[in-house]
C-alpha cells in the first residue's frame, strides 16, 4: 500500500509516512499533507513538511480511495492520531530491494515512484503548473526538470495553424493548396 501510494499519489515518502486516519477524508477524496517524518537515532520526529508549498490536499482516484480505506479498515487497535504506515525508510528501502530482486527488475529508489507519477502526469498531457501543485513543488522550475519527458507540442502547433488558415480559406471561397 506504502508504494502504491506513492505512485498514485505522488507523495514525497517523508509526507506519506506520518500520515494518520485523520489525513483521510474519504468522502472528499483527499489526502492533507500537512507533516513530515523523520528516524533520527532511533526516535520518530515529526515536523512540518519541506516547503510551504509541500502543505497541500490531494486528490485520490476512486479506485485508490476504496483500496487505502479497506487497508485502514483492517488495521487493528489504530486511533485517528496513530500513523498508518509504521513503516521506517530502511525498512520500505529492504522491502523495494527484495521485491525487485525476486521480480528480477532493476531497483529504482523510492524516492523514483515520485518520479513515476510525475512522468505519468506528463504523459496524460497535464501541464507543468498542475503537477507542481499535485506534487507541491515550491517552484514551477523543479517540474520543469522533467522538459525532456514533456511531449514536443510543435506538430500540435503547426496543425492548429494550418486548421486556421483552412478554416479562413474556406470562409473566404478559397482552396488551401
Amino acid at each position: 500500500m506504502v508504494f502504491e501510494n506513492l505512485y498514485w499519489c505522488g507523495l514525497r515518502l517523508r509526507e506519506l509516512l506520518p500520515l494518520t486516519p485523520a489525513d483521510f477524508d474519504f468522502e472528499n477524496k483527499i489526502i492533507h499533507i500537512t507533516k513530515s517524518y523523520q528516524r533520527i537515532k532511533g526516535e520518530d520526529i515529526i515536523t512540518l513538511p519541506k516547503t510551504d508549498k509541500s502543505i497541500r490536499c490531494v486528490l485520490m482516484p476512486d479506485f485508490f480511495v476504496e483500496e487505502i480505506c479497506q487497508y485502514i479498515s483492517s488495521l487493528t487497535d489504530i486511533t485517528e492520531t496513530d500513523r498508518v504506515f509504521q513503516f521506517t525508510k530502511y525498512y520500505l528501502h529492504h522491502e523495494m530491494r527484495c521485491g525487485c530482486a525476486i521480480n528480477g527488475v532493476k531497483r529504482i529508489r523510492i524516492h523514483g515512484i515520485r518520479h513515476s507519477h510525475i512522468n505519468l502526469l506528463i504523459d496524460m498531457g497535464f501541464s507543468a503548473v498542475t503537477i507542481a501543485d499535485r506534487v507541491g513543488h515550491e517552484s514551477i522550475d523543479i517540474t520543469y526538470r522533467y522538459a525532456h519527458v514533456f511531449p514536443s507540442t510543435q506538430m500540435e502547433v503547426v496543425n492548429k495553424l494550418n486548421c486556421l488558415l483552412l478554416n479562413n480559406n474556406e470562409h473566404i471561397g478559397r482552396q488551401c493548396l
